[in-house]
């Protein structure tokens, strides 16, 4: 959980790294359903070019629909659940063993987002500040253009922090009443990343963090 440019995709990555957890990305398997134009990511991309959001039901059901794949692994779900009926949803087919909280001021992710450009066709994401491309505007991996989104525009991330918040706080809220929700606190990634780690390292079995290492 976290706020848009609160890092969750790095802290994601590396706790996938780290730990070897399968990691499934609601954005990117969202992306992956609209180029593939399955069923869901028809209706998914008809929500979006009319500018509504996705109702809970059809994202729950992409999401429960890929953990069936890799039921036999531990996992890691970024970008999912956002709101109580999604984390019903997934509690009502799998048990969430923690929720990692990045609370990162308001203040940092406006100065973050508004540095941020995007290699679009695969989501990765540079910042200028602190994780900037090897050649400036261009992708390290194809070499292709990056964009600034109009989402990371000053105006609109203040309007989709206070979107995050007001949806989001209930989450926080179902699950702290759960007790697997972990907060961790700052400024910078790699200063809540080594709190994360330590954390993660106490909640899963040496066994599972063998086969991350190998």
């Amino acid at each position: 959980m976290g706020a848009p440019g609160s890092g969750k995709g790095t802290v994601s990555s590396r706790i996938a790294q780290s730990f070897g957890l399968k990691h499934l990305s609601s954005g990117d398997l969202l992306r992956a359903n609209i180029e593939a134009k399955t069923d869901l990511g028809l209706l998914m991309k008809s929500c979006i070019d009319q500018g509504q959001l996705v109702p809970d039901d059809v994202i729950s059901r992409l999401i429960l629909s890929s953990l069936r794949g890799i039921e036999q692994t531990s996992w890691l779900l970024d970008g999912f659940p956002r709101t109580v009926a999604q984390a019903e949803a997934l509690d009502s087919v799998y048990d969430v063993d923690s929720v990692i909280n990045l609370d990162v001021p308001f203040q940092t992710i406006r100065e973050r987002l508004t540095s941020r450009w995007v290699h679009l066709p695969s989501g990765r994401v540079y910042n200028i500040d602190f994780n900037p491309p090897k050649k400036p505007g261009l992708d390290d991996v194809t070499g292709e253009p990056l964009v600034q989104r109009d989402d990371d525009s000053p105006e609109t991330v203040s309007r989709r922090l206070k979107d995050y918040e007001r949806q989001t706080q209930p989450v926080l809220e179902y699950y702290r009443s759960k007790g697997v929700l972990e907060t961790f606190s700052g400024t910078e990634t790699n200063k809540i990343w080594p709190h994360v780690h330590a954390f993660l390292t106490r909640k899963i079995p040496g066994n599972q963090q063998a086969i991350g290492k190998a």
